[in-house]
């Protein structure tokens, strides 16, 4: 076996740990949040961390941890180590309803993002590739479900006009719901919907949406707020940790 094998392999393997990490993610041009938390595993190529909210798969996030050299392929002297992450997967374990947690995953993909993420934050993105003893490569998604971030007339997803009834929560910094509202739909695709609501609420705040029908609870995110022709506000939902299950529907 070839010691540049070995070395190579090395790399990739997770390692536990627990180094501090602050994970950037803008949801759209306006609207961003960032936390704190601790690595769980890393290797050179990726990494995985709890975190108190849920980020979209295929979201592009920024990552500064204090890497060790090894697990480096650039900034080696630099005290923080910064690097764009891709989500690969991002999990509800959470033990406690007052306590969220969600297991994330990513992909490094390298020291910048793609010039099309600068123009548009919200765009979705898979891996397509990665070179020996390089970072992951990345294309844009392609999957059908999960084009709820493009302008409407490139969505590849169809959205649905029909009143699928749904009960909105507002939920606080430890998960416990402050106040709902029950309402229904104007329009709904697998990643996302506009409600009707008479709630005032700033793009970027965190809801649950729960589908008794279904008996679905979905973390979803606000993307923004409008005045109907008819005087009653809409708000527009990004759907995070699922989508909405619309078999059935013609």
């Amino acid at each position: 076996m070839s010691t540049a094998y070995v070395k190579e392999n090395r790399r990739i393997q997770r390692i536990a740990l627990p180094l501090p990490v602050r994970v950037e993610v803008k949801i759209d041009g306006n609207v961003s949040w960032n936390e704190i938390t601790r690595l769980q595993d890393v290797s050179a190529f990726g990494a995985g961390f709890l975190l108190k909210r849920p980020t979209k798969r295929g979201r592009l996030i920024m990552l500064t941890i204090p890497m060790p050299r090894q697990l480096r392929v650039y900034d080696f002297t630099e005290p923080q180590y910064k690097i764009w992450g891709l989500v690969r997967r991002c999990l509800d374990v959470s033990a406690n309803p007052e306590t969220p947690q969600y297991a994330c995953g990513v992909a490094f993909i390298g020291k910048t993002p793609p010039d099309a993420y600068l123009a548009d934050p919200s765009r979705l993105y898979d891996i397509t590739h990665r070179e020996d003893e390089g970072l992951w490569h990345i294309g844009d998604m392609v999957l059908g479900g999960d084009d709820s971030d493009l302008p409407k007339d490139l969505r590849k997803q169809t959205r649905f006009s029909i009143p699928e009834a749904l009960v909105i929560e507002l939920l606080d910094e430890s998960g416990e719901v402050i106040k709902s509202e029950s309402t229904v739909t104007e329009n709904i695709s697998y990643g996302g919907a506009s409600i009707f609501t008479q709630w005032e609420l700033e793009p970027g705040t965190f809801v649950r949406v729960v589908s008794l029908r279904h008996d679905l609870k979905i973390i979803s995110v606000v993307r923004g707020r409008r005045l109907g022709a008819d005087g009653i506000p809409r708000l527009h939902l990004e759907f995070i940790d699922r989508f909405f299950p619309l078999e059935g529907i013609d």
